[in-house]
């Protein structure tokens, strides 16, 4: 599973922050960091999750008020 995370969305309301270890405060920019996130393209994150911690990623994904994270399963379907 991975996560893929739009920095540019982002808003900083930081309730990924509060659901999974994987997001980070980044109060100089106000935005959420992806921790360990490779940038695959502008300010597009991404990492695999491992598998004792995807629960939390999806429920970081879900709790986002502007959709900017992404989960994908092993196959490559979005699951959130």
């Amino acid at each position: 599973m991975r996560v893929r995370f739009d920095r540019d969305t982002c808003i900083g309301m930081f309730q990924c922050v509060a659901e999974w270890d994987g997001f980070e405060k980044d109060l100089d920019d106000g935005k959420a960091d992806l921790v360990g996130g490779e940038e695959t393209e502008g300010d597009i994150f991404e990492v695999e999750v491992p598998e004792d911690e995807e629960f939390d990623a999806k429920f970081a994904a879900r709790v986002c008020p502007v959709d900017a994270i992404e989960v994908y399963d092993d196959d490559g379907e979005q699951v959130v």
